[in-house]
């Protein structure tokens, strides 16, 4: 008897479950991304360079420092979660094939020198991105090439995409993953 009803509750069940009902209501709409390549979204970036910068010399903080505010050169809303990459140029490299490439190098960038060490640092908001050169002995004679007639590149990533896994020290590898070509990016002499 205990089979049975064991049984019976079992196909009662199944019956019960199985049934269907009037269709809910539906959901909330989702909101829509921005299409890119091959169906994902496209990467907010923006990348400008900034030339002929020279430096201020700060010598009550025995620093060198330039500020770089970025309504000035660019539209583009930066968000505080934003991540800021600052590349500087260093040259253009010849190769033995006769092409040539221009050497970029992420900042914080050092360099060791007869009297000491000095280092391009930087900080940024979401207004603007400060560029110092700060040293270990007095740099109110700092050879001129490294603080007049500068060029730097600025790369403004959205955090998701500043976390991904990319080589940032690579500025083609960054390039590439945002979507922008070289010629595209625009360039600013400051007078």
């Amino acid at each position: 008897m205990k089979k049975i009803t064991l049984l019976l509750g079992a196909f009662i069940s199944l019956f019960i479950i199985s049934c269907e009902g009037p269709a809910g209501p539906p959901g909330f709409d989702g909101l829509n991304g921005e299409d890119g390549q091959d169906g994902q979204d496209a990467i907010q970036a923006q990348v400008f360079e900034v030339d002929n910068i020279d430096f201020d010399y700060d010598a009550g903080n025995n620093l060198y420092s330039y500020l770089i505010t970025f309504s000035d050169f660019t539209s583009f809303e930066v968000f505080e979660s934003d991540a800021v990459l600052v590349y500087r140029y260093d040259g253009t490299i010849e190769f033995q094939d006769n092409s040539s490439a221009d050497a970029w190098s992420l900042i914080p960038q050092n360099f060791f020198l007869p009297s000491g060490t000095i280092q391009y640092s930087n900080a940024h908001t979401y207004k603007d991105v400060e560029i110092f050169i700060d040293g270990n002995f007095n740099l109110s004679n700092l050879n001129p090439d490294f603080t007049d007639n500068q060029l730097f590149r600025i790369v403004i990533l959205p955090s998701e995409f500043a976390a991904a896994k990319m080589d940032k020290s690579n500025i083609n590898a960054v390039m590439k993953t945002i979507g922008i070509k070289n010629e595209d990016v625009p360039r600013f002499t400051v007078q």
